[in-house]
């Protein structure tokens, strides 16, 4: 541990106390309350009955889009997407004429908690599951410091001391490089959790999973109780290591299939091309990612160029024709989307659209490969996907009425715990 528990840090307009013991934050990917509630009913999950009986348990909001990328930079940064800047996981970028991936860190428009608490002299880690986020998450850090780690369980194979802090990834943690479509890959983001903080004893500790599971797995189900049950021990030796431990959601999960099990899909770039002609209209899926196998680049949250020359006559026409389309929640111009979800107006679309509870987004029919969907479609991106549980194995004093955000988590960390919690 450092010597600096006396200094507050601050960050993007944001006061953190620096701890007194190791805080440990884990987004757990894509796990809706209901995932946790079920595996502690089915008696599957001891530890975190006891941290949601002993500690602090509560419901937080997450960012709309209710995808990964926008709100682990929101948890890490302590703000929304318009001071960040990640709108998505992809984006079409105006000034190059580009449809890009969001996950450089040239993308992002603020410092992270880590770097800011890694300046004045805290050691940091950083553990996520695919490596799309560990460039972002690990921006800032100086890894020839001795007090950064951050990598990727996707490719802890590679990791280098000079690029990571840290070398031989696979034989510190003790496990095999797991694939990328599996609940492995958390596993091995929890065992690195517990390892680096045996023997690298950091002040602050971001893990981050993803949410394979999720997609494929409701709460309750086999599949995702033995998840849960997985998790439940690592929790377990997190708490017993008498750190800080606080547990939120990127976003929730939901079923997007209609009864037959085909997915529920609206496919919007088809409609557009419909309405306004033939690829005149750019449909942007924020979803979108290298890893579509679970997901088939299919959420509930789309963006929409107009044509250029389109006056705001016909754009307030094409917004009215969405609003009545079957499977549509919500349909806001950009200024609206922007000043409603907190987001950067130069990566939002003109319209931006969010679908019913059971309904997903898609460009054209032909350009979507659901061949790695082996069950029903599960997804996210909507308002139905924006509750998250947010948990800390302490009693915290975060203000009952105060509306409470999943990127609050480290401020409930840091800033508002208040003793260990009893068995």
């Amino acid at each position: 541990m450092s010597t600096l528990q006396d200094a507050v840090v601050t960050v993007n307009g944001r006061e953190y106390r620096l701890p007194g013991q190791p805080v440990v934050v884990i987004c757990l990917d894509g796990s809706a309350p209901a995932y946790i509630e079920e595996a502690v009913a089915a008696g599957r999950a001891p530890h975190l009955a006891k941290l949601l009986r002993t500690g602090t348990n509560r419901i937080a909001q997450c960012v709309i889009p209710s995808f990964t990328n926008p709100n682990n930079l929101s948890i890490v940064t302590g703000r929304p997407p318009k001071v960040h800047g990640i709108a998505g996981n992809y984006f079409y970028d105006r000034a190059s004429g580009e449809e890009v991936m969001m996950n450089d860190a040239r993308f992002l428009r603020a410092p992270t908690i880590f770097q800011a608490f890694h300046d004045i002299g805290a050691k940091v880690a950083v553990v996520t599951a695919k490596d799309k986020l560990r460039t972002l998450l690990g921006n800032g850090l100086d890894f020839a410091s001795g007090r950064a780690i951050a990598f990727s369980a996707e490719k802890a194979d590679q990791a280098t001391r000079a690029g990571n802090g840290l070398g031989d990834v696979l034989a510190y943690v003790g496990k095999p490089l797991p694939d990328v479509y599996s609940a492995e890959l958390s596993e091995f983001v929890f065992a690195a959790g517990v390892k680096l903080l045996d023997t690298f004893g950091p002040d602050l500790m971001y893990l981050s999973t993803t949410d394979y599971v999720q997609h494929k797995a409701a709460p309750g189900s086999p599949k995702a109780n033995d998840f849960y049950a997985m998790f439940d021990r690592y929790v377990g030796a997190l708490d017993a290591a008498g750190c800080v431990l606080a547990i939120t959601a990127d976003h929730g999960m939901n079923d997007k299939h209609r009864s037959d099990g085909a997915p529920d899909v609206l496919y919007l770039q088809d409609r557009f091309d419909e309405w306004t002609g033939n690829a005149r209209a750019r449909v942007i899926l924020p979803i979108t990612d290298p890893y579509v196998a679970h997901h088939g680049a299919l959420g509930s949250f789309a963006t929409v160029y107009l044509p250029d020359g389109v006056g705001a006559a016909d754009a307030a026409s094409l917004l009215e024709r969405l609003r009545a389309t079957d499977g549509v929640e919500l349909a806001l111009t950009s200024d609206e989307a922007c000043e409603r979800f907190e987001l950067p107006p130069d990566r939002i679309g003109d319209l931006v659209v969010i679908g019913a509870r059971g309904k997903v987004f898609g460009t054209s029919a032909a350009r979507h490969d659901l061949s790695g969907l082996t069950e029903p479609l599960r997804s996210h991106g909507g308002l139905s996907e924006e509750d998250v549980p947010l948990i800390v194995n302490r009693k915290t004093d975060w203000p009952a009425g105060r509306a409470l955000r999943n990127f609050d988590i480290f401020d409930v960390a840091l800033n508002h715990t208040l003793q260990t919690a009893d068995a």
